[in-house]
């Protein structure tokens, strides 16, 4: 059967090329920095991103994780978004396992701060307060319909970072896809970022992994804690092949996804039971609200047809990525609008 799998863009399979590199990589063990071709493919995330150093991590969770207890102590606090993936997905990590304090402030519908919230949220360096020891910011940004910030908003965050010496950390799961959407080579869009991690099992279609990257001193630093974490591995160069792969050839392609989604988003205006706003996802994910008398027959019966759909609620969310094809969305539309129709309250 025909399987379209929407859940995300961590459904992304291998490429052919990716299976051939990691069949033949050489490796060795990357615990104690023996593993070329891990080197090779941090060495190569660093000088995309215009930093010093970088380290291979299992997922973007421990990206974010290792970031914040990089640069904060437990007690310190982290400024970041109130629908941030860190501070709603990321079951809770920094501060169960860092002791770190969330305080999260309300963004726009990009996911975008106002500078001079961030500013005023910032505490005084008195006894009474948490002090605060990061300042995170998410591009793309999953809850607003992968939204992009431009370097301009990156640098407008880290104007105020600077000017009270506190380091400032992007999380951009899915920076690339930011990047092309925007025209701007990554180094550019994350120049004024500190510490920035990016995900290759994503739109970039590796196995699994994530990449962060940074100053020599903090990405000592994130290992220290990888480790710490049980997050070190031996032979990491089997995945870390697909992660040169990806560097070398997906990149580029990432704006076919957001032709999908927007293929697939204008396809769904038209369709009972379903309300979007299809010019405010520009990326590769495809947010729309849904009416239905029962949703779960809803996706018992899409199913039938091979389509994987995840979110349930008021709220769906369809994610395009490598592996789903034009023709793909034609026939999911024809799916969703038999079916949509039928059960549309």
């Amino acid at each position: 059967m025909r399987e379209i799998d929407f859940r995300s863009d961590t459904a992304t399979l291998p490429s052919p090329e990716m299976r051939e590199a990691m069949a033949s990589a050489e490796v060795g063990d990357d615990s104690a920095g023996e593993d070329p071709t891990t080197n090779l493919l941090e060495e190569m995330a660093a000088e995309m991103l215009g930093k010093e150093a970088a380290v291979f991590v299992s997922s973007g969770t421990m990206g974010n994780l290792v970031a914040a207890m990089a640069l904060c102590t437990s007690g310190d606090e982290v400024i970041l978004g109130e629908e941030s993936h860190i501070y709603l997905a990321e079951a809770g990590g920094i501060s169960a396992l860092g002791g770190i304090a969330y305080h999260p402030l309300p963004t726009d519908d990009r996911g975008m701060f106002d500078p001079e919230a961030v500013e005023a949220a910032i505490h005084p360096n008195d006894f009474h307060y948490t002090q605060t020891k990061m300042i995170a910011i998410e591009n793309t940004h999953n809850a607003s319909g992968g939204s992009v910030l431009t370097q301009q908003d990156v640098a407008s965050i880290a104007d105020v970072a600077r000017a009270h010496d506190i380091p400032l950390h992007v999380d951009g799961a899915r920076l690339f896809n930011a990047a092309v959407y925007l025209e701007t080579p990554v180094a550019e869009l994350v120049k004024d970022a500190d510490i920035v991690s990016f995900c290759l099992s994503k739109g970039l279609a590796c196995p699994a992994g994530s990449i962060v990257c940074g100053s020599t001193e903090t990405i000592a630093s994130a290992r220290r804690w990888r480790r710490m974490l049980g997050g070190n591995m031996r032979q990491l160069g089997i995945l870390s092949a697909a992660g040169i792969v990806a560097l070398e050839s997906m990149i580029g392609r990432l704006a076919e996804d957001h032709s999908n989604a927007r293929k697939l988003a204008l396809g769904l205006q038209d369709v009972p039971g379903i309300t979007i706003e299809s010019d405010r996802l520009p990326t590769n994910l495809v947010f729309f609200g849904v009416s239905l008398r029962d949703q779960d027959e809803a996706v018992r019966r899409l199913g039938g047809y091979g389509i994987k759909v995840g979110d349930r609620g008021p709220v769906w969310r369809l994610t395009t990525h490598y592996g789903i094809e034009p023709a793909d969305i034609d026939y999911a539309l024809d799916a969703i609008r038999e079916i949509f129709t039928d059960l549309a309250a």
